[in-house]
């Protein structure tokens, strides 16, 4: 696992929550899943942990399999409050977005079976969050988050990068629904 941080960034707007919230948030893959662990409080969210997941083996089955196992460990270590995804999105082909699915439900699984909720976020919502723009290519989305998070380079890998942006559009939300008292 990559350790990035504690990092702490101060946020403008409604507080997130009062008290401490930790947040671990996913970009699914079946080759690399992407994570991050950020704690908010208050106006402040600190980086916790970044990192990817990399299941081995050729068989789907096996590598959902550690995908899964590998989300759990990370709710046993962060004690995540609630867990935000990336909804799956390929423009290549259905073979690959089905896939990219099964690597999402299997993370969903993982954290529902810990009893946590779990809120998922489209590509372009995330973009928007993070960057103003949803259309943003990644390089954007990564020099924000590593922008927003205070760091001197980008989070590797690129995967880590776009969960803390999974993360950060979660916060948002969470933030606009303090704003309009949604919550």
């Amino acid at each position: 696992m990559e350790m990035q941080g504690p990092q702490t960034v101060p946020r403008g707007g409604a507080p997130i929550a009062a008290a401490p919230l930790v947040v671990l948030a996913i970009d699914p893959g079946s080759i690399v899943t992407g994570y991050g662990v950020v704690r908010a409080t208050g106006m402040e969210i600190s980086l916790l942990t970044s990192g990817a997941l990399r299941p081995k083996g050729r068989a789907i089955a096996s590598r959902l399999t550690e995908l899964y196992d590998g989300v759990r460990a990370l709710v046993e270590e962060w004690r995540p409050h609630e867990v935000a995804i990336e909804e799956p999105f390929s423009r290549v082909n259905a073979r690959s977005a089905f896939v990219l699915g099964k690597a999402q439900a299997a993370a969903i699984l993982a954290a529902a079976h810990a009893g946590l909720p779990v809120y998922e976020y489209t590509p372009a919502a995330v973009k928007q969050a993070v960057t103003s723009y949803g259309r943003s290519d990644k390089a954007q989305v990564q020099e924000m988050v590593r922008l927003q998070f205070g760091l001197a380079a980008p989070p590797q890998p690129t995967d880590a990068a776009d969960a803390l942006a999974v993360a950060l559009c979660h916060l948002a939300h969470r933030r606009t629904a303090a704003l309009v008292g949604d919550t």
